[in-house]
């Protein structure tokens, strides 16, 4: 530009966002799985004729709501367009960081709502809502128990892969101790007793003695699982009546809430290891973020030595969040057993919670309330299968079944968009002298 010199300024250059290679092959691999299931989602809508129901309220409510007609092929149609072309942005690059976030989420609403309408145009049966998410809620409860135990000792640098063998310990030792004593009370503190042993374990191999985090862990799942087939075999199996005699919590309604059309029976009807999940994120959230004690977890688990150059004891901060860590996934190890199911079945009770926990932590960016969102995700795709199963749909059930895993793959993978651990997540420390 010209100035009243007669000298001429160019005009500074808009500065330019430089994308590493790492960022655009994320890019790349993500809008490429959204397209792909959005290419997926289109053609599902031309294997449907018709409308589908939803019912809002199950046979036995006592409030019938009415339930909802959709057209199949077009909600489909409509929901597959969205999720193409929320893809299709997302490959631009071009996007910033909220238009990303919003791209995703409508990704992420089209697929789901899509995949509902296609189920309910699919049968003669009308999808159950209610019952949809009642089972939500029950298949998610020990995962926000995993999550909190892995979002605790991850923020504290310590990564958890043993959250399944913490589970399966639990579970054992819950059903074990309600069999002798016909208490809840002790059969939870007995759990969490365990899981808080096998978190002593995890905390002293790696921070004592320095070994791998990812190798003790699959280690003290296998141990878990041999140690508690062991115990079962020798003494549970010789004796049924004695150590496997247990009756599982019933639901506990709140009275005045549980009579909320469609929200009370969801919410305020349920076991009582599921209200106590919901109060244990609010509170796990609060300690790591609001508490002196949570800045030292988080320091530790970012800068570890600049937190001991301030006098904190990095290695008994650790060992607290990991411990604690346990606590919470000793009592989601409890429900699948007292808290739900019953007495311990040799016959891996768990089925991978743990790991599927530890996806959600990942997903949920080790945030307690992420990470428990994530898990309701989770819980979500588990229900899924048993909800639709006797609507005999084109697909198999197991097929259905098997999409919780699949996104726990997913996530692992890294395809669901830029996740960063705490930065000493894994290491070692050694105190400086």
């Amino acid at each position: 530009m010209s100035t009243e010199t007669g000298i001429i300024v160019p005009e500074a250059a808009s500065p330019q966002r430089i994308e590493s290679p790492e960022a655009k092959a994320q890019r790349i691999s993500t809008s490429s799985l959204v397209t792909i299931v959005g290419a997926i989602l289109l053609w599902m809508a031309f294997t449907v004729d018709g409308s589908g129901t939803i019912a809002l309220s199950d046979a036995f409510d006592e409030v019938q709501l009415p339930s909802i007609e959709i057209p199949g092929t077009l909600t489909v149609a409509i929901c597959a367009l969205l999720t193409l072309a929320a893809g299709i942005a997302l490959f631009t690059g071009r996007l910033p960081r909220w238009g990303r976030t919003v791209a995703g989420l409508v990704a992420g609403a089209a697929v789901l709502f899509g995949f509902l309408a296609w189920v309910a145009a699919s049968s003669t049966l009308p999808f159950t809502l209610t019952s949809q998410l009642n089972l939500t809620l029950a298949y998610a409860t020990p995962l926000f128990f995993g999550v909190l135990g892995g979002v605790l000792a991850e923020r504290a640098g310590v990564v958890n892969i043993a959250i399944e063998g913490m589970f399966l310990t639990s579970a054992f030792t819950a059903s074990l101790t309600f069999s002798l004593t016909q208490s809840f009370i002790a059969g939870l503190f007995a759990a969490a007793l365990a899981g808080v042993l096998m978190a002593g374990v995890l905390a002293f191999f790696t921070l004592r003695f320095l070994v791998d985090h990812v190798i003790i862990g699959v280690v003290i799942n296998v141990l878990a699982t041999g140690l508690t087939g062991f115990i079962y075999q020798q003494l549970v199996a010789k004796d049924m009546a004695t150590f496997s005699n247990v009756r599982p919590m019933l639901p506990v309604a709140v009275p005045g809430l549980d009579q909320i059309p469609f929200i009370g029976p969801i919410l305020f009807n349920q076991r009582p290891l599921t209200y106590i999940a919901f109060f244990s994120i609010i509170l796990v959230w609060f300690l790591i973020f609001r508490t002196r004690w949570g800045l030292r977890v988080r320091s530790v688990g970012e800068q570890p030595h600049a937190a001991d150059t301030v006098g904190i004891n990095v290695i008994s901060t650790k060992t607290s969040a990991v411990l604690l860590g346990g606590v919470f996934a000793g009592l989601g190890g409890a429900y699948f057993t007292i808290g739900s199911v019953g007495a311990f079945q040799d016959n891996n009770p768990t089925a991978g919670n743990g790991f599927i926990a530890l996806a959600a932590v990942i997903m949920g960016r080790w945030h307690p309330v992420l990470g428990a969102l994530t898990a309701l995700f989770f819980g979500f795709l588990r229900a899924l299968a048993q909800t639709t199963k006797p609507m005999q749909l084109p697909i198999p059930s197991d097929f259905i079944e098997m999409l919780p895993y699949l996104a726990t793959i997913i996530a692992v993978a890294g395809l669901v968009g830029r996740v960063r651990a705490p930065a000493a997540d894994g290491a070692h420390f050694v105190k400086s002298h």
